[in-house]
Parts: C-alpha cells; sequence; structure tokens
C-alpha cells in the first residue's frame, strides 16, 4: 500500500464524477448513475470498467466500489453513509439489551450508533476496542466501560493488538455487539484489518449471544478478510435483507433476522442516486 498512486489518467468530467460520488458513498450503481447524468447505462458500464482499468474502483454486481484495498473512505465520510438506516439499526439493536448486562462493542460506525442509543440504559458492563464508543458512553453514571488497551488507530479509534486480544479474553459477557466491512451471500462476514478481524473473532469466541448490525449495503462490498460466518451469529440486525441466498442461510442456521426497513430519506437527492 506504500507509495501507491493511482494515476487518473485520462478521465472524463463525467468519470471524476463518478469517482467523486463513489468515495462519499462508498458504492455507485450503474442504473442511478445512468439516470443521474441521462446516459445509458452501457455508458455508465463503460465508464466504470476505465475506472477499473486504473484500479480506481472494483466492480460489482450492478455497479462498482472503491478500492478498499488501496484507500478506505475516511471514517467520518463513512458515519453519513446510510446514516438514517445505521440510527435505526442501532436503536433495534439497543433493544435487545437488557439493563444489568454485560457486552462487547467493536469498531465500526454502526455499532456507535448501538452505543448512541445504549445511554439510559441501567447497570451495563461495556467492554470496547472502539475509543468513540468509549467516550460515548463513559459519561453515563449507569454504565461502566472498560477500553481495550494497545495502539490506538488514528484514522477511526480502534484499538487493536496482543493486548487488547488478552483484555477481552478475560471476560465472557452476555452479548457482543459487531459490525463488519462487507457480508459475502454466502455468509462470510469480512473486513480488512487483520489485526482488527483478530480482536473481533475474540469478541464472537467469548459472547454468549453474538448481534450483527450492519446495513444491506454492506452485501455489495467486498473485503479479503474473514471474520467469521453468519452461522456464529444469534442475531442479524439490519435495515433490510434482500438477498434470498442469505436469507436462506439465516433460516436454516435459526439466526434471527430483524429488519428495521428504514427508506432513505427524500430529501437527500444525491445520496439516494448512490443507494438506488
Amino acid at each position: 500500500m506504500l507509495g501507491y498512486a493511482p494515476q487518473m489518467t485520462g478521465l472524463t468530467e463525467r468519470q471524476h464524477s463518478i469517482l467523486l460520488l463513489a468515495k462519499t458513498s462508498g458504492i455507485v450503481q450503474v442504473e442511478a448513475l445512468a439516470e443521474h447524468f441521462g446516459v445509458t447505462p452501457q455508458t455508465v458500464r463503460s465508464d466504470l470498467n476505465e475506472l477499473c482499468e486504473q484500479r480506481l474502483l472494483n466492480r460489482t454486481r450492478g455497479g462498482a466500489v472503491v478500492v478498499s484495498s488501496v484507500e478506505t473512505l475516511r471514517y467520518e465520510a463513512r458515519r453519513l453513509i446510510a446514516a438514517d438506516q445505521k440510527r435505526a439499526i442501532g436503536e433495534a439493536a439497543a433493544k435487545l439489551i437488557p439493563n444489568n448486562s454485560s457486552l462487547f462493542i467493536n469498531i465500526g460506525t454502526t455499532t456507535e450508533e448501538v452505543a448512541r442509543s445504549l445511554v439510559g440504559h441501567r447497570d451495563l458492563l461495556v467492554i470496547t476496542n472502539n475509543l468513540n464508543i468509549a467516550t460515548r458512553l463513559h459519561p453515563d453514571p449507569h454504565i461502566e466501560v472498560i477500553l481495550a488497551g494497545g495502539p490506538v488507530r488514528r484514522s477511526d479509534g480502534a484499538v487493536t493488538g496482543i493486548a487488547a486480544i488478552d483484555l477481552i479474553r478475560q471476560f465472557k459477557v452476555d452479548n457482543a455487539i459487531i459490525g463488519c466491512s462487507a457480508l459475502d451471500e454466502d455468509g462470510a462476514l469480512l473486513d480488512f484489518d487483520y489485526q482488527e478481524v483478530r480482536v473481533s473473532q475474540t469478541i464472537i469466541e467469548n459472547a454468549r449471544r453474538v448481534i450483527l448490525v450492519t446495513d444491506r449495503h454492506k452485501l455489495e462490498k467486498v473485503a479479503p478478510i474473514r471474520i467469521a460466518d453468519i452461522r456464529q451469529v444469534q442475531v442479524f440486525v439490519t435495515d433490510r435483507l434482500e438477498n434470498t441466498n442469505l436469507a436462506k442461510i439465516c433460516a436454516q442456521a435459526g439466526v434471527q433476522v430483524i429488519e428495521t426497513d428504514l427508506a432513505a430519506p427524500a430529501e437527500a437527492p444525491a445520496e439516494a442516486v448512490l443507494k438506488r
């Protein structure tokens, strides 16, 4: 990754716009882009192919994503992607956590929304490797927060490494709230950072119930490192589960699926274009 610099040579104005939309949203889709720019889907596919040839995007079913192995979205930008959906997912997941219980929460913008909705719970013990979650929850007098030790990743406040893993292994908690960067239709939970994955795996191993929180757009993304399988999850909270194969896997494995089914707000046309 060091020393890599995309060339971006010979791009048209429309291709530059597509790349900007992809970097803002994380994903773009052919039909929505065709409508947005007033061109044919074939023209958009040609643009996406050119951007992929220059290693600026990766193709997905019906669209493309930013080249995540080279350039991940800035954390603050990721907070804005599907923000209303994440908020609804966070509220639904928080309702599953009873007072007087213990839980792990890992790094992620959706898991942070769960933490936001936990404020007001009573007698919780929260162990996290997410500096943002610790900062949000520690002022609540009814929530005890334990922050895993180790190096803090500057980009998003994640704490990873062997010290974090060793601390997590000391606990056996009631619930784990986990997120992922991508979700494959075969049920694989995926991420980009091996150290972060090891922490998430340890969290899963030491929780009595695992709750996965992620929006449906994670099915349109790709990541190289396997965290776990959805069959290791007891509850899957998402805005909408549209993939029939993944829904079948959840049903066969007895995974409880909770869908918040929150549509993208009409007052955000630019964002809606990227999510259709």
